[in-house]
């Protein structure tokens, strides 16, 4: 069920017809986000609902044994057992073709002749989002930064919280759980909010980002690009995952908005980023930070010698690298911003001209990056390297970067006006003719480019 879909309008229409008549009741609303959530989960692929409520059943209780062991070596292998199903299930229905036949290329490159079993397994879609938010509650219980919570349902409907269930944001058992334990009180300023982030998400995804999907894929998809072609593909794609991404985040928080809840904001204007680290500080905030308190900081972050560190944020981005995908140009696309993140690790620039040159430096980096994301195989990557480097211009040139231009236009527009000085939304509560006309705007632009089955989202591959 995407959100950019009629069928999703209808189930939100019918859930908030049935959740404003319990919102008051912390176990009816809790009851019926659980039902709804997994209703949702289950459209997809309901042989899969059963993972979800294990792991969220395993942690829950996981907590509430390491809330009663008084030792810490027990407490550390109700954890460990807590990683061990998390990470293996993961792992198992994730990585195992990845590995495998990483294992038997790796053989008969050395000439030994190995046939790997072949399963025939399905991706369960947001496994490693779910898996993410049920794993930072174990690992905060066991740090005491969190009592484990007694109420099985609002835990369930804390994993399993359907705007966010499949694409993130990643939250945190200390900042969404409480508010399932707690009464909502839905005000005019929830309502407008929501409605205003479900519209601008739906603007990115359905007229923006599917847009610059198709143009990325005109080059992606073409064994012969040429340079200029690939660079303006890259751009493309690097503007289509960022409004896609972002979309979606936008509609989980409007969403979120309507039913009285907050989701943290998981994007702020990342292509404004003057260096590697301040781009990981502004885009997908909460799976950076995620990875930075729960495998870079333990791997003892920066507090041991300078080589101790790189090494740390190597094995932490190749890590988030593969998170995103099992496949070689994940990590590599990992190890590129954890090497640029080694190297550029003490550069702050202090003056106008040095913020404008690390700002290119900076986005030179993140869009080879995106390069590196979107190829599908390392024979593409060296191909499309090479053709950066070519000077043919092609035919379709003028077309191509006018439609590009056309795309990018509105969200370079927008978001200049609000990284300048700029504050839309205190704009629009100044001028609310503003808002009305811009909100019409957007939903008319989404009426044209809107397909009633939509096209699914790129984070839900992951």
């Amino acid at each position: 069920m995407l959100f950019n879909s009629g069928t999703f309008l209808i189930f939100l229409f019918l859930f908030l017809g049935c959740y404003f008549l319990t919102r008051r009741s912390i176990r009816g609303r809790n009851w019926l986000i659980l039902g709804a959530s997994y209703l949702f989960y289950a459209w997809w692929a309901w042989r899969f609902l059963i993972l979800l409520v294990g792991s969220s059943l395993l942690d829950y209780k996981i907590g509430q044994w390491m809330e009663k062991t008084s030792t810490p070596s027990a407490r550390r292998q109700w954890l460990a057992i807590s990683l061990a199903v998390n990470l293996g299930t993961l792992g198992i229905f994730k990585y195992f073709h990845f590995f495998a036949d990483s294992f038997q290329d790796l053989a008969n490159w050395i000439g030994l002749s190995l046939e790997m079993p072949i399963l025939q397994i399905v991706l369960p879609v947001g496994i490693s989002f779910y898996t993410f938010q049920s794993l930072s509650y174990s690992m905060d219980v066991y740090r005491r930064k969190i009592l484990p919570v007694e109420d099985p349902v609002a835990f369930l409907a804390y994993v399993s919280f359907f705007p966010q269930l499949v694409a993130g944001p990643i939250e945190r058992a200390t900042h969404l759980l409480p508010q399932f334990l707690s009464t909502r009180t839905i005000s005019r300023d929830h309502i407008q909010n929501g409605l205003w982030l479900i519209t601008a998400g739906m603007f990115k995804k359905v007229v923006l980002a599917d847009n610059l999907g198709q143009l990325a894929d005109m080059v992606f998809s073409d064994g012969n690009s040429v340079g200029i072609m690939v660079a303006l593909g890259t751009i493309a794609f690097g503007f289509q995952i960022y409004c896609d991404f972002s979309g979606y985040s936008d509609i989980a928080r409007g969403v979120a908005s309507l039913l009285g809840f907050e989701l943290m904001v998981n994007f702020n204007l990342p292509y404004f980023a003057r260096t590697p680290s301040e781009f990981w500080q502004r885009w997908h905030i909460s799976m950076s930070t995620w990875f930075r308190d729960y495998v870079y900081i333990p791997l003892g972050g920066n507090k041991g010698t300078s080589m101790a560190t790189m090494k740390n944020l190597l094995i932490t981005m190749m890590i988030a690298g593969l998170w995103h995908g099992a496949g070689w140009n994940f990590v590599f696309w990992g190890l590129w911003h954890g090497l640029w993140l080694c190297i550029m690790r003490e550069k702050q620039p202090q003056t106008l001209i040095s913020s404008v040159l690390s700002w290119g430096i900076t986005m030179g980096i993140v869009f080879y990056g995106w390069l590196l994301f979107r190829a599908q195989s390392l024979d593409q990557i060296i191909s499309l390297t090479q053709s950066l480097f070519s000077t043919q211009k092609p035919s379709f040139l003028g077309y191509y970067s006018l439609s590009l231009v056309t795309f990018m236009a509105p969200l370079v527009f927008l978001q200049c006006f609000q990284r300048f000085g700029g504050n839309l939304p205190k704009v629009f509560d100044s001028f609310p003719p503003i808002k009305m006309a811009t909100m019409a705007l957007a939903i008319w632009l989404i009426g044209i480019y809107w397909k009633q089955e939509g096209s699914p989202f790129i984070y839900f591959q992951f």
